[in-house]
């Protein structure tokens, strides 16, 4: 079973800004069908916490991904 959270719990729980994972993470450290989707097609967004989890230890710090977007 998976736990679905929004921005804004995620945000709670990885410590950054709600928008920067809005702008800057999601669709380049998060990608759509591996660590979020849209439930019914819609327009909201549900992270999957599990597969978060899961890849924050194996992939590059996310510092350094951002730092690279800039």
């Amino acid at each position: 079973m998976s736990t679905y959270l929004t921005t804004e719990e995620l945000s709670a729980r990885i410590k950054y800004d709600a928008r920067t994972i809005r702008n800057q993470l999601k669709d380049s450290v998060l990608l759509e069908g591996i660590h979020y989707v849209r439930p019914f097609g819609g327009r909201k967004i549900l992270y999957i916490w599990e597969r978060i989890e899961q890849d924050m230890f194996k992939a590059p710090a996310i510092d350094t991904l951002v730092m690279g977007l800039q």
